[in-house]
């Protein structure tokens, strides 16, 4: 999985992302001819869309001076200028960080751009704008194209469950050890990006290059914050602390929405997937998921995501079933009894050998190798 932001120019797909591509491509090709650019500010580089041949190319939010957007139209190029005025680009071009997300966090969360992202939205979703659901559906297509870009070939398994739970509790250190294991497997942990199970997930994934007493630490630390209400504020500090005193964790993906927008997104995951979307985001997390998925218990949302991941593997409408690994059974057998319905679907079906319930958390990576993941 690719783990840093300004990496190498994509010669092969002809997409620029990054003034260091940028400049990669003009001094190989001489050429920007057919390339298309996302967001990369190209401010200091009126000289070269000057001297460089643009025919066809297509620039997508890059700010550059008059003179070089008159001579790119000149050559044919198509200009679409930056959106003032937005807390979001909706051209960028790579995912979010949890600094750029919670950047101002110490002024409090109200004003980072993740919640000035939240409260545009809120104000825009119902008002039947089309230039707003443009934008939207501009950034979310943008951010999944920045997603297939960075898992290109990754092994990725997805871990979903509630927001509710606890920092420390069981559950919540049971969930991080279990992102650590996956992730020192060699598998992409991702998850649905916020809060609760998804975090622990996340945090474990982090936790992964550390010594194991690392873990067990950061649980512990994090108890003074044990949930996003009633401070989101507490809550992230308390996350931005442990990625402070122990910097350069693992890698993993969270891929949250801001139509869940009361519910932020944790600052463990590596790189952050945020869509407006819902559905756009949900399937696209399953989908993305080719070594399986591991359910955690959670109540409505879980349940939706287990049998939107069961449609494809009954249909095999994305090739192969992938493992679905469901943990606790009398969580899945008599709180919310989805276990009995997902083995009557599988019966006699390619997917029936891609199940499995298991009681406890610490079966579930070897559930998952058992069946494929």
């Amino acid at each position: 999985m690719q783990t840093s932001p300004a990496h190498a120019a994509h010669h092969d797909d002809r997409e620029i992302e990054t003034v260091e591509e940028f400049d990669a491509v003009v001094s190989a090709r001489g050429t920007l001819a057919g390339f298309r650019v996302q967001a990369v500010d190209l401010t200091d580089r009126t000289r070269e869309l000057l001297a460089t041949d643009t025919t066809g190319a297509v620039f997508l939010g890059c700010p550059m001076r008059e003179n070089a957007a008159a001579k790119l139209r000149t050559d044919g190029a198509l200009v679409f200028p930056p959106v003032p005025g937005l807390p979001f680009d909706p051209y960028r071009g790579l995912l979010y960080s949890p600094d750029e997300l919670f950047d101002g966090l110490e002024k409090g969360y109200e004003h980072t751009p993740d919640a000035l992202a939240y409260a545009w939205f809120q104000r825009t979703k119902a008002d039947r704008d089309i230039y707003a659901s443009t934008l939207r559906a501009v950034h979310d297509d943008a951010v999944s194209d920045a997603l297939d870009e960075l898992l290109g070939g990754a092994r990725v398994v997805g871990v979903m469950g509630g927001h509710a739970m606890a920092r420390g509790t069981e559950a919540y250190a049971g969930a991080a050890r279990l992102g650590r294991e996956l992730t020192r497997a060699g598998l992409t942990v991702a998850t649905g990006g916020g809060p609760g199970a998804m975090e622990a997930a996340n945090l474990g994934a982090y936790a992964a290059p550390f010594e194991d007493e690392m873990l067990d630490e950061a649980c512990r630390l994090l108890t003074k914050a044990p949930s996003f209400t009633p401070s989101i504020s507490d809550w992230a500090r308390a996350a931005f602390e442990i990625r402070t005193r122990w910097p350069r964790g693992g890698c993993s993906v969270g891929i949250p929405t801001w139509f869940y927008g009361h519910e932020p997104p944790n600052p463990f995951a590596s790189h952050i997937a945020k869509y407006f979307a819902n559905a756009t985001r949900e399937d696209g997390l399953l989908a993305r998921s080719n070594a399986g998925v591991v359910f955690l218990p959670g109540a409505a949302g879980t349940v939706q995501e287990i049998f939107d991941n069961a449609t494809p593997n009954y249909y095999e409408s994305r090739g192969e079933p992938t493992p679905m690994v469901l943990v606790d059974r009398a969580h899945w057998t008599e709180r919310l009894p989805t276990w009995p319905l997902l083995t009557a679907l599988a019966r006699e079906r390619s997917m029936e050998s891609r199940i499995a319930l298991v009681d406890r958390i610490e079966e579930a990576p070897a559930a998952l190798k058992r069946l494929g993941g």
